[in-house]
């Protein structure tokens, strides 16, 4: 029986490969951004609270109204949680994500001025706002290098052996230690698409993969 990533742990890759791979994917896509669409940190915030079991896309098309009338913490709190539950109703949960939303909207007019905090731990101690959504305000709004590990970069990490780990913390640590620095501030966003429309899950796509002869993965598809 093969053994899985959470049973095995692979070394990362050398970092010459790791230095070819990353320069692959900048020359590809210099510039990457979230493929969330927000105003500003608070609406960003929002949005990737809401992204939890929900796809960009599905998010995308119940903020988009939103964020044009609603772009502050103070705002949100005026639209209210009956409100705001319709208008996130297409999202798995919503009733939940959109009471996690007041409260965090709340906490931020009381506590941070209606500001969105810079630290990790202060992100985090508001409702709904777990370590990724965190990393990721901190990334695409504050240009801090935080890696936000989800499924497709824990899956990337392993497969790739980019940055193997148990767990998603170990693969954010990993992609710590041993991504180049000058890549680090870009790298989950490659990394999230690249396992978002590459190297998918059930059947990555290898033939169109630009890091292919570089890629320890077995069982490559043709």
């Amino acid at each position: 029986m093969a053994r899985s990533a959470s049973s095995r742990i692979s070394q990362a890759l050398p970092y010459s490969t790791q230095v070819e791979i990353f320069s692959r994917f900048r020359e590809a896509n210099p510039a990457p951004v979230t493929e969330l669409e927000y105003v500003n940190a608070f609406t960003l915030l929002v949005a990737v609270a809401l992204s939890a079991q929900a796809t960009d896309v599905g998010v995308n098309k119940a903020t988009k109204n939103l964020f044009r009338r609603v772009t502050t913490p103070q705002q949100m709190l005026e639209l209210g949680v009956e409100a705001l539950t319709e208008e996130i109703k297409t999202i798995g949960l919503f009733r939940q994500k959109a009471k996690n939303v007041i409260a965090l909207s709340k906490r931020l007019v009381e506590e941070y001025g209606g500001e969105v905090p810079q630290s990790r731990a202060a992100l985090m101690t508001l409702p709904g706002v777990g370590r990724k959504t965190a990393n990721v305000v901190l990334n695409s709004t504050f240009n801090f290098p935080a890696q936000a590990v989800d499924t497709h970069i824990f899956r990337v990490g392993n497969r790739t052996r980019i940055a193997p780990g148990r767990d998603v913390d170990a693969v954010e640590r990993a992609i710590e230690d041993n991504v180049p620095v000058m890549f680090q501030q870009n790298c989950h966003h490659w990394l999230i698409l690249h396992g978002r429309y590459v190297c998918q899950a059930r059947r990555p796509r290898c033939m169109i993969c630009p890091i292919q002869d570089l890629c320890p993965y077995e069982e490559k598809t043709e």
